[in-house]
């Protein structure tokens, strides 16, 4: 390759390129999350998406491989917002900060439907990558709630265990929530706040190590 073609392989026109694959993949993702926000993963064929977001089938196969791996980075994409949520409240006193997030949380679960129970669920059948996803927003939500609580990410096992406890109630009663939606969305936050602190001055009584808030959260 003489120098002429090198420049062009890593010029400006390369890069024009790039971005302008990066701009269709992420429009395509887009696209995948309104579809995946409200319809299930066996509902939608390759055919379905490509009508919806305007291209040949062959282009979703050109970025992602297949409906899978399409897929999974919309849920990696849509999980990515969650996380942002939670941590975006870092600045907040902690009750408020633990308020936001799971308003948040909420928030995002009524409005990507379906994505949120491919998360919390496993996805289809059992699915190892999603469940991986699924772990790593706990951790990040966990990490999040103990550094409102004690300043720090590093906690004791037992205090990580009973935070877990009370983030799999969260997940039970946001799907339920979701499913019927009866009860205003600000209440069930209440709740889960409430939870929350219970569990904090639980974890106190058997570890003090992790003393919880001084005022109840929330």
């Amino acid at each position: 390759m003489n120098n002429s073609q090198q420049r062009a392989r890593t010029g400006p026109t390369a890069g024009r390129a790039t971005e302008r694959s990066q701009a269709r993949r992420t429009e395509l993702i887009a696209t995948g999350r309104k579809l995946f926000a409200d319809t299930s993963y066996d509902a939608l064929s390759m055919d379905d998406i490509a009508q919806h977001a305007g291209v040949a089938k062959g282009l979703i196969y050109y970025y992602f491989t297949n409906k899978r791996g399409y897929y999974l980075a919309v849920i990696e994409d849509a999980v990515a917002e969650l996380v942002e949520r939670a941590a975006a409240t870092h600045d907040l006193p902690p009750a408020e900060r633990v308020h936001r997030t799971v308003d948040g949380y909420l928030r995002y679960a009524q409005h990507n439907q379906a994505a949120y129970r491919t998360i919390v669920t496993g996805g289809v059948g059992f699915d190892t990558e999603v469940l991986a996803i699924r772990d790593a927003v706990r951790a990040r939500l966990l990490a999040t709630i103990a550094v409102g609580a004690w300043g720090r990410e590093s906690i004791p096992a037992l205090a990580r265990t009973a935070l877990t406890g009370w983030l799999s109630s969260v997940e039970g009663v946001t799907l339920h929530w979701i499913a019927d939606q009866e009860v205003p969305r600000e209440t069930v936050v209440a709740l889960l706040v409430r939870g929350l602190g219970d569990t904090l001055r639980l974890i106190e009584e058997y570890e003090p190590r992790c003393p919880a808030p001084s005022r109840p959260v929330g």
